[in-house]
Formats: structure tokens, sequence, C-alpha cells
């Protein structure tokens, strides 16, 4: 940079004296030569020779051509898409609080679908409340939801916040302006649940495989992965007690959500009656499994069974998160601690004095909890037992509730 140090050089231009200069442009690899007028040549407003100098000198000053941290934002070091590439293989690596898979893939969608075709070749550090307006704009127009944008410029952010010198201390702080982006608020989100009818006839419609799953979904508060991650070991001898310490993601095991998402859930006594038939003998494996013993798929689940049973019952189209919300409504509505709630959740404490209660370690208590607060739904009523998947041979089937 000191080689680069400029004082201008002063020129007459028609009536008034101006300062050259060469400067930067973001973007761009060749520098521009720069003109500013200092003062007329004569008449009011005209200056002396050493006013004229002592005045290009501070024009050029505030340029900020003369400034490293200008130089390094507008010329060199990465640009926006060679960091985040650079964060997402790091955030997947870090040992503090690396990301899921799935949050990757979400990051990795948002990236190439709408971050990097406005902000991709732009040098790092020009990423600012100005050029990610236009990135607003277009994700707005687009239809996009404010959840959606807001997840989106969240992103953005953490990139540039990934950029540290080598003590540690970010290379372009910014104080980000939603005011100035004009930023959509987040409000009135749609988060859809079942009924207490609902969730009784969409177990009923299940296959018996989908049905025991469904109910435990909805009768436990389990997350998808996590029910899919499920194995023998996990469940106590009566299966009230389900241990939380692993879900499946596209198939494979991987450690829970959070690290709240490390718990145990207590069922009702019906519940747990209805999972111990499925299980029948097994002493070993994953509890809902394909006919390989491989993990169900999520994607399949929804478009194979849950989707064609909303259909038919005339039920909104929503996921297996509305069964979790389905649970937590009836234990409110049933006046259970909400320490409990939290803790059969996997959901962080609130406040310090949720931190004091040591409910979730009486085993005993969440048990009679449990079974106080009950389903909220119906459990199907049928002759015949459960029975667990089989495999005979190649052309095995899968058996469920003995027709």
């Amino acid at each position: 940079m000191s080689r680069r140090s400029q004082v201008g050089s002063i020129e007459k231009s028609g009536k008034w004296y101006v300062v050259r200069f060469w400067k930067d442009v973001p973007g761009q690899e060749q520098r521009i030569h720069a003109s500013e007028r200092i003062c007329p040549v004569s008449g009011p407003g005209s200056l002396t020779k050493a006013g004229r100098k002592r005045r290009a000198f501070e024009i050029v000053m505030a340029s900020g051509v003369n400034d490293p941290q200008h130089f390094t934002e507008t010329t060199v070091g990465t640009t926006f898409r060679e960091q985040a590439e650079w964060f997402f293989d790091h955030a997947r690596q870090r040992k503090r609080r690396p990301v899921k898979p799935k949050t990757l893939q979400t990051w990795r969608y948002a990236a190439n679908k709408w971050l990097y075709p406005v902000l991709g070749d732009l040098p790092l550090g020009t990423v600012s409340n100005a050029t990610i307006k236009p990135l607003v704009v277009k994700m707005h127009e687009a239809g996009l939801s404010a959840q959606s944008i807001h997840a989106y410029i969240g992103l953005v952010k953490l990139v540039v916040a990934s950029k540290v010198d080598e003590n540690g201390e970010q290379m372009f702080p910014r104080k980000w302006n939603h005011e100035f982006l004009d930023m959509p608020i987040i409000a009135g989100q749609h988060r859809p649940t079942f009924t207490a009818e609902a969730m009784t006839k969409i177990v009923e419609a299940a296959a018996a495989r989908d049905r025991v799953l469904f109910a435990v979904l909805a009768g436990s508060g389990l997350r998808i992965g996590e029910a899919l991650g499920l194995e023998i070991r996990h469940l106590s001898a009566d299966c009230r007690t389900v241990t939380v310490e692993q879900s499946v993601w596209n198939g494979r095991i991987q450690t829970p959500k959070t690290p709240n998402a490390y718990r145990q859930i207590d069922l009702a006594p019906e519940l747990g009656d209805l999972l111990r038939a499925f299980i029948g003998d097994r002493r070993d494996g994953l509890v809902f499994t394909n006919l390989r013993g491989k993990p169900l798929s999520q994607t399949n689940l929804l478009h194979r069974s849950l989707y064609p049973i909303l259909e038919k019952l005339g039920v909104e189209k929503c996921g297996f998160h509305a069964m979790r919300r389905f649970r937590v409504t009836w234990l409110r509505k049933n006046r259970v601690p909400e320490d409990i709630i939290r803790f059969w959740m996997g959901h962080a404490d609130k406040t310090v004095t949720d931190g004091y209660s040591r409910l979730s370690e009486d085993t005993e208590y969440r048990q009679t909890v449990a079974e106080q607060s009950g389903l909220g739904f119906e459990l199907p009523q049928h002759d015949q037992p459960i029975v667990r998947n089989v495999r005979r041979n190649a052309s095995e089937i899968e058996t469920g509730v003995a027709a």
C-alpha cells in the first residue's frame, strides 16, 4: 500500500482547479482516473496555491484510496462465493456446534439459487447493506415468505462475519440496517396441526407399520428423524420410556438436532402396549425399518402414506411436525408442567429458574404425568394383534395387523 499512496495531481480544467487520482472500483481489476473539483480558478471561493494543495490532499484522503481497509475491501481478498464455500465446509467440520447435513443442504440451495447470482462474484468486503438490498427486492418480488428472506439474508451475514484476521477479529464488521433493506416483518407464520378427531382418523387410516409410527409421533412429540432413528435398545422393557440419542436424515444415522434433543420421553400406557406388540420378540435393530432392515425414507412416508391419507380425509396437507405440535397442545391443555413439556420435546430452558427444576429427573413422576395426560386421540381397536416386519425370503412381504 505504501507504493500506492497518493496525493493526487492538481490541474486546471476550464474555470476550475481539479485534483486527479486513481480510484479502485468494487468488482473491477482496473482502477479509474477520478477527478474532483477543488475550487474556482478565480473569483469567490478561489484558493491560493498552498490552499489548493491542502484541499486536494483532503479530497484524496476522504475518498479512501489510501486506506488499507478500503483497498482490501475493493480489490483484494476472496469473493463472496469463495468465502461462502469455505464457511460451509468449516461449519460442517468445526468442533463447536457443527451444522447438520440438512442445514448445510438448505444453505447450499439458498446460495446457488439466490445468493450467488447477485453476490457471488463481488469482493467479500463490498457486501454491505447497499449491495444486498437488490437481493431482498429480488426475493420479495419472487414471492418468498418473510421467514425465508430473513433466513437467506441471515446466511449472508454469517458468511461476511466468518472472514477474520489472524487475531480472530472480523475483517468486515457490519451494522445491518433492516429498515434500509426493507426487510419484511415475520408475522402470522403458518404452523399447521391436527385436531384430536383428525389424528384419530389418520392413525386409523394408516397401514400397519405407519399406524404405529404415526401414533408414536403424535403420542410422544418425537421429531420424525428421531422416531426413524429409534432402536430396540432405546426402549424400556415395558416400552413406556423412549431414550433419544440419535436421528435419521436421508437414510443415515446422525446425532440429534441439538444437545437438548438427548432426552427421555414417557408414553401413555396404551401407546407403550401398542409399541411393545409391534416389536414382538425382536431384541435389536431399528424399531421402524423397511424390508431390508434399513431406515425408512421420510419423503416416501410423506408422499406414499401421510399425504394420501390427508387428501382422503379432507385435512389440510402438512408434514409430520404437525403431530409434534398436536402433542404440545394436548399437554398444555392438560396442564402438564412446562419444564416437563420442554424436556419431552427436547427444547432448551427459557429462564434461570427452569434450570433449577429437577422434575425431568423424576422418572416415576414423569410416567405418572404421561399416564394422566393420555394421548389426546383414540388408538384403533383390532381383533388381531400387531406383528412385526418379517424378512422370510426374497419375496418377503411386510406384515401388519392380521387380516
